[in-house]
């Protein structure tokens, strides 16, 4: 028999009995959409947290807070900058005193760290606007340093204890002379010194609304004179506020965590945190594959009973084609096919029915949380509630026909087993 006319027969079959292949397509339909949604969250939490958890983060950076033996030293910097795949080492200290910041009529608190600018660079040092120093007296600022300045009169509201609303240095800061004058904590009356620096460049806005950044980042050649005027008796603070190593590659950086780690340093990456994440969620996902495959087996019980009673109206019809020389195995692949349609049908209309609902659970959830953390003056976070990528559509496609034809596989078997004259002597 063709196949065309084994189509044919299966279509005019399937018309004969609408109501109950219908029926049959429905309960399909809503095993494989209950699989695909349910696994659905699985992804949609997992990228929740895992673009919470990069959000502001670089994958290729590696944390050093310390080792075994004391403070990370200068030498150690320098080894580590010698190591296969290491692209930049980035060091950065707090300077202890107490620094005020003063552009033209406007002044201001914040932090000056210094840093090895160079290694900014390489690290990759994001700029909303400008360049990286390239001279020692030249410097970035972060974001918003420039709105954290107040004027005369704001400074002496301020004073004052008058709540001041911060307007901040609105004009062009770029290519600015900056004044950064510092006064050691100790003693109250300790004299201040001033420095003259260019800015050159602000630092990218933090990647998280509700951060601040006011820092100043200085080259670290000005650490000697600096550390001299705030220690005139030598008592020079050891070790640095961070530092940070960045791989040339994401696949080195557990390769270079690891070899820190032999060598006594106390590191940490955000790679080694999504392992344990990724492993979790590679369980969670796995479960809840599990869980809607009994939907879809539970479906499956009425694709048996619609192809046993398929089997048990068309003896005659089966007897007939025996006696005419039609061949077990083409029998067999007539029902195969039934069933398999139908677990196609059921598939197709569950993918369809899957991402209308994911889009609505992604907008209407939410809105929801949204509303109510609004309410709480709670931060907007980005929830996806549910996410249905390709693979996932191809495993419950594959889990959904595969247990169709399964199922339709012993009615199948039973049609192969009629006894013609048996079959050609029941009554119409």
């Amino acid at each position: 028999m063709p196949f065309k006319d084994q189509v044919d027969y299966i279509r005019q079959h399937m018309k004969k009995n609408r109501l109950r292949v219908f029926m049959t397509i429905l309960a399909a339909t809503m095993g494989c959409a209950f699989l695909i949604v349910l696994a659905s969250v699985g992804f949609g939490l997992h990228k929740t947290i895992k673009e919470e958890m990069l959000s502001g983060q670089i994958l290729t950076q590696i944390e050093m807070w310390g080792k075994e033996d004391g403070n990370i030293t200068a030498e150690d910097v320098e080894a580590i900058k010698k190591k296969a795949d290491v692209k930049a080492v980035v060091t950065r200290k707090y300077v202890d005193g107490n620094p005020i910041f003063h552009l033209e009529d406007y002044s201001g608190y914040g932090e000056m760290l210094l840093t090895d600018t160079e290694q900014e660079a390489r690290a990759g040092l994001e700029l909303a606007e400008g360049k990286m120093p390239e001279k020692s007296n030249e410097v970035v600022v972060g974001y918003h340093f420039a709105k954290n300045l107040l004027n005369k009169e704001e400074q002496a509201k301020r004073d004052n204890g008058e709540e001041v609303e911060f307007k901040g240095y609105s004009d062009d800061i770029i290519g600015k002379k900056i004044e950064v004058e510092l006064r050691p904590f100790e003693p109250e009356d300790a004299p201040s010194k001033t420095w003259e620096f260019v800015i050159t460049g602000i630092i990218k806005e933090p990647a998280k609304d509700w951060m601040t950044d006011t820092r100043m980042l200085v080259s670290d050649t000005w650490q000697s004179e600096i550390s001299t005027f705030l220690s005139p008796e030598g008592e020079e603070a050891t070790g640095y506020s961070s530092v940070n190593v960045y791989a040339n590659d994401i696949e080195n950086v557990k390769a270079i965590s690891d070899q820190l780690k032999a060598e006594g340093f106390y590191v940490y990456s955000i790679t080694e945190e999504m392992e344990t994440m990724n492993l979790f969620f590679t369980v969670l996902k796995a479960g809840l594959l599990f869980v809607g495959t009994i939907a879809v087996l539970i479906a499956s019980i009425g694709i048996f009973n619609t192809m046993t009673m398929a089997v048990t109206e068309r003896t005659r019809e089966i007897g007939i084609m025996k006696a005419v020389g039609a061949k077990p195995k083409l029998i067999q692949k007539l029902f195969l096919m039934e069933s398999a349609w139908i677990g196609v049908l059921g598939t197709v209309l569950a993918i369809g029915i899957s991402y209308g609902l994911s889009f609505l659970v992604n907008w209407l959830i939410p809105e929801i949380v949204m509303g109510i953390l609004a309410e709480e003056g709670m931060e907007e976070i980005n929830v996806t509630i549910s996410l249905i990528p390709w693979q996932l559509v191809l495993i419950a496609s594959a889990i959904s026909i595969g247990v169709a034809m399964i199922s339709g596989w012993r009615p199948a078997r039973k049609a192969t087993k009629i006894d013609v004259i048996r079959a050609l002597r029941q009554e119409l």
